[in-house]
């Protein structure tokens, strides 16, 4: 029998923001088991949480969706951490002012947020700095999006792949109305995404003058029509954005944001 907690993040509701399971006690399971288990829950991730390699580290942390494992996401690893934390606290353990995390795509350290006793919320800090690894075409990121392509926004950047430890198509589009029109087409993304590696498309529009994004991201190929909030492309999208928004236009390679944060 294997412990398990659902929770939702980026919310102070039930049943809103974004769900997650996180299979506590999982030393054993098989890859394969993880993967049925993730497919079971149908969430767009289930974590399982392992004994760390390094004694030093919290915990060894693994990702599903639906369809495969993932080495690093953005609202996993705040339920995963609030969940572990109220776990600490229920058998008596002293909390650190942090978690460590072991992933696939490095460290990932989480502070705790607490109010009194209680943790409340937590802050991640993403594994790798930006990581601008390919373009697409207008044309090819408005297909992905269901869109025309002079709907696509390609002044501020390019569509780009961009990753803080997990990559994604990110695309800025014209208007709050045709974000309201997007949607993802798995026949698109396998043909558009896959050959450049990206998980998924997260389409945001900005209004001018103004920082506050709007976005929505897409990802079929995970079997996750639309996630409703998305940590890990958020910040791989912010960490592009603050980068343009000191510097030339970057090549395709690394270059490291000022910021690369997640918060519940």
């Amino acid at each position: 029998m294997r412990r398990y907690v659902t929770v939702d993040v980026f919310t102070d509701r039930r049943y809103a923001g974004n769900p997650l399971a996180v299979v506590l006690d999982a030393e054993g399971l098989s890859d394969d088991q993880m993967q049925a288990i993730a497919t079971e829950f149908n969430y767009s991730e289930t974590t399982f949480v392992l004994p760390p390699a390094d004694r030093a580290h919290s915990a060894r942390v693994r990702i599903y969706t639906p369809t495969t494992e993932v080495p690093f996401a953005g609202h996993p690893n705040v339920g995963t951490a609030v969940v572990l934390a109220r776990e600490w606290v229920a058998a008596g353990q002293a909390l650190p002012e942090r978690f460590v995390f072991e992933e696939a795509a490095g460290l990932v350290p989480v502070a705790l947020w607490q109010h009194g006793a209680e943790v409340t919320g937590a802050e991640l800090t993403a594994p790798a700095p930006l990581a601008c690894t390919a373009t697409v075409t207008a044309a090819e990121a408005a297909e992905c999006l269901a869109l025309s392509p002079d709907e696509v926004v390609v002044t501020t950047h390019a569509p780009t792949v961009a990753s803080v430890g997990l990559a994604f198509l990110i695309v800025e589009v014209a208007s709050r109305e045709a974000l309201a029109r997007s949607h993802g087409d798995l026949a698109v993304h396998q043909r558009v995404l896959k050959p450049v590696h990206a998980e998924g498309v997260y389409a945001y529009v900005r209004a001018k003058g103004q920082t506050d994004l709007d976005a929505r991201m897409f990802a079929p190929l995970d079997k996750v029509p639309e996630d409703p909030a998305t940590g890990s492309a958020t910040v791989a999208a912010l960490a592009l954005l603050a980068t343009l928004a000191s510097t030339a236009v970057p090549a395709p390679g690394p270059a490291a944001p000022p910021e690369r944060r997640s918060r519940r």
